[in-house]
């Protein structure tokens, strides 16, 4: 009995243990955010409570200085683009995009940095004293960012701003070190959780949408009241916001809790829809979507294609986590569907149609689960984030159109007619016989050899992948399996290796034959 007893308390230490061995870092951002629509500009100040949960000291905390990317010929966004034939039209006419005015402070004392000795878009700050476990500092800095022309996701464009990637942000810091890297267009991003509290002026004809609540109550007000308008009657001519003050500008207050970034757009043609979700739990999510004043627009019925979303994706893999989901009509963008942040994404699809468009909004709205809530490190582990949300979209195009965004129009007639499940099980069939595919799964995204492959692998390989392990357990378990995997890793930064975990936990097997990720292999057998 004594033997039992200790060995018990032994396998349950052991649990705790590597329950607790689990750490991420604590952010507390405060911003405020001036645009300068003539000058293509937005001048800055940040302050951040940093909060090392590290069981080690830092002596410095690198800082991505993102905007810097787009800066000249130099930089790897630059050099990554130049070097993929299929993307290198996207420099037509890029413009110069930078930030300037840095000068940070800690704890209110100047302090000293380093520049990146192979990159203009990471900078060293350096700290006077180490930063102790469990100890906290206040960093500030004054910015101002210079947009390019829109060409990778942060910039302007007919009229239209998007602030992405805009501000001094601190590179994570993990088990495995720090993640600083440069900005690619090929490859997305790996931030830490934080909260942040925003403050956004603008032109006051300006429309925002931006991550987080709008607490700025009359603001907010006008966009519910209109939003609701044009989603009840969208037969006539859309009701139009008005601006609810008289000055010359307008700021706008913004939190968002439990987020890895925060974005913003900006736009005075926006045409404003809204509802709400309420969720099997009773919760009741805010929607907006926000569009171009077009005739005929297929955006008329969009905050149905965002209220679907997240539906579903609360249905299969767990509840949404945030109070307000979103989507926006950008400018067309000749490589990409649309760029996802936490509770707004940006659609940029050039020639969408019904399905089309359903489907990347789903595909966007997705990644609130693969991107936001479950954060892995994108960069190093595309799939986590990509393959897992292509094997949710596909799911939901096919329970809903019978269609599937890889073949679009070429799927047959007699296919179309199948029940959901036969439908996905040929496209996925045709997928695994037909399109090559090559690489492993588990490749970083800058080793790619180009974007097609980048997205073949990282979207369509992956979601064939999980599809072929549903196939083998039975749907039922595999949804499980996802519940347990978003429920145990909701808001922290997940690796390959805990979502194997929490699969097999979930299912009792092993599933090692699975999880061969850096394999390289052809088809699927």
């Amino acid at each position: 009995m004594k033997t039992l007893l200790l060995s018990v308390f032994i396998f349950t230490s052991t649990i705790i243990h590597a329950q607790q061995s689990y750490w991420q870092q604590e952010l507390r951002y405060t911003i405020t955010a001036t645009l300068n629509d003539k000058e293509k500009s937005i001048t800055g100040n940040e302050t951040i409570v940093y909060k090392n949960n590290a069981p080690d000291a830092l002596s410095f905390i690198w800082f991505h200085l993102w905007p810097n990317a787009y800066k000249d010929e130099t930089t790897a966004l630059f050099k990554q683009i130049s070097n993929d034939p299929s993307r290198k039209k996207k420099l037509k006419d890029p413009g110069v995009g930078y930030i300037d005015n840095i000068a940070f402070t800690v704890n209110g004392v100047a302090a000293k940095t380093e520049a990146h000795p192979a990159h203009i878009d990471i900078i060293k700050l350096l700290l006077d004293k180490p930063l102790e476990p469990g100890d906290s500092i206040t960093i500030a800095t004054p910015f101002k960012v210079f947009l390019p022309n829109y060409f990778s996701r942060s910039g302007y464009a007919d009229g239209e701003f998007m602030a992405c990637q805009w501000y001094p942000k601190p590179a994570v810091y993990d088990k495995n070190g720090w993640h600083e890297m440069p900005y690619l267009d090929m490859g997305e991003f790996y931030s830490e959780f934080a909260s942040y509290n925003v403050s956004i002026t603008v032109p006051s004809s300006y429309i925002v949408a931006a991550t987080g609540n709008l607490l700025t109550q009359d603001e907010l007000n006008a966009y519910k009241t209109t939003g609701a308008q044009n989603t009840t009657d969208r037969t006539g001519k859309p009701v139009l916001y008005t601006a609810s003050t008289s000055t010359a500008t307008k700021t706008l207050q913004y939190y968002a809790e439990k987020v890895p970034d925060f974005a913003w757009f900006a736009d005075k043609d926006f045409v404003i829809q809204y509802d709400t979700i309420q969720l099997v739990s009773g919760k009741v999510v805010d929607a907006f979507s926000y569009y171009h004043n077009k005739k005929k627009t297929l955006w008329e019925n969009s905050i149905d294609y965002v209220k679907d979303a997240t539906r579903k994706y609360s249905e299969w893999v767990g509840e949404y986590g945030y109070p307000v989901v979103q989507a926006v009509e950008g400018p067309a963008n000749n490589s990409s569907g649309g760029m996802e942040y936490p509770m707004v994404t940006l659609i940029t699809s050039p020639d969408a149609k019904k399905e089309s468009l359903d489907g990347v909004i789903a595909h966007e709205v997705g990644h609130n689960w693969f991107m936001s809530m479950l954060a892995s490190n994108e960069r190093k582990h595309t799939w986590m984030d990509e393959g897992l949300n292509s094997y949710y979209h596909f799911r939901y195009e096919a329970e809903k159109y019978r269609y599937n965004s890889v073949f679009g129009d070429a799927i047959p007639a007699d296919i179309k007619k199948l029940p959901a499940d036969e439908f996905l099980s040929m496209i996925y069939m045709v997928i695994n016989k037909q399109i090559p595919m090559q690489s492993a799964m588990d490749i970083p995204a800058e080793k790619f050899s180009s974007s097609d492959e980048y997205g073949l692998i990282s979207y369509v390989k992956t979601a064939l992948w999980l599809y072929l392990l549903e196939s083998s357990i039975g749907r039922e378990k595999f949804d499980a399996a996802m519940k347990n995997y978003f429920t145990k890793w909701k808001f922290k930064h997940p690796s390959p290796a805990d979502m194997q975990a929490a699969f097999e936990e979930a299912t009792g097997m092993s599933l090692d034959k699975f999880f061969q990720l850096t394999k390289k292999e052809g088809k699927f057998e």
